[in-house]
């Protein structure tokens, strides 16, 4: 299934990706968003509805983030494929994931702008595939770890360069730099989180293309490492690092500018798609 959270009609709800049309979830279910559905392992009820027509063309609603605020955990890897590694000078192969997180405010949906702050102009993309909790657990070993997956979609961990190289936290954390959608695509659909392809373009040029099987850390291992540390709940959120070619690495560095439009594509799930602004013209 395809499970999209939006708002419609100044109502915001969230329902089943059919075609060009959701069906509304929202109104047929006494769960308030997707959050909740997970919470209450409510996805069979949602599987119910696979056969309802369409309430809404896509094009009618306003997308939010594949999880809706309020995100409780938005947990990102960095460094976690081999030749983006390579690509990062001086960096060595981490044994252990290296774990950063995101505050609420910087995630933003498909389709609004990704907003390069005015203190920077060194604002870079980065490709991902994300992991959606469906079941909560603690010290959850690799071997069970994707039984705890409840789906997977697409994050864009828009980078601010200059102020990461003093501090992770700071430059991965600007508002409105991190794209999550455009929706949830659930596990079943994809029993292999290793075989899929991803890419990211810019303006239409491909800037990354890789398989996720290339990973240093598995979905599985990166949920054994996580779990140990900090539990996981339903629609806590692992963005499971990017592959080579980020526009730091590149001479000259291609940084987005405003005018751009990124677009992240992962097999099986969509395409992620925002255009680039300035802070100085965000709303």
């Amino acid at each position: 299934m395809r499970i999209a959270s939006y708002v419609a009609g100044g109502r915001a709800s969230f329902g089943l990706v059919v075609g060009d049309g959701i069906v509304d979830c929202g109104k047929r279910l006494p769960f308030a968003d997707i959050s909740a559905v997970l919470a209450a392992g409510g996805l069979p009820r949602l599987a119910d509805l696979a056969g309802t027509a369409p309430d809404l063309a896509l094009a009618e609603v306003t997308l939010l983030p594949a999880v809706p605020s309020p995100l409780r955990k938005v947990l990102c890897v960095g460094l976690n494929y081999r030749a983006h590694v390579a690509e990062s000078a001086g960096r060595e192969v981490p044994e252990q994931p290296r774990i950063f997180a995101r505050l609420a405010d910087s995630i933003i949906p498909h389709g609004a702008p990704l907003v390069r702050p005015r203190n920077s102009i060194q604002f870079d993309y980065e490709g991902e595939l994300a992991v959606v909790i469906g079941r909560a657990g603690r010290h959850i070993p690799a071997a069970r770890a994707l039984e705890h997956v409840a789906a997977y979609t697409i994050f864009n961990d828009g980078s601010v360069r200059d102020y990461q190289k003093h501090s992770v936290t700071a430059g991965k954390n600007f508002p409105w730099t991190g794209p999550l959608g455009p929706w949830l695509v659930t596990a079943d659909e994809i029993p292999d989180p290793a075989a899929l392809t991803l890419e990211t373009r810019v303006n239409g040029e491909r800037r990354q293309r890789t398989g996720t099987g290339d990973m240093i850390l598995s979905v599985a291992a990166l949920i054994e490492y996580i779990s140990g540390f900090t539990p996981l709940s339903p629609g806590d959120v692992i963005a499971t690092g990017t592959p080579e070619g980020v526009a730091h690495a590149r001479k000259p560095p291609p940084w987005l500018r405003p005018g751009d439009v990124v677009e992240v594509e992962v097999s099986g799930i969509g395409v992620l798609r925002n255009p680039v602004i300035a802070e100085e013209d965000a709303a």
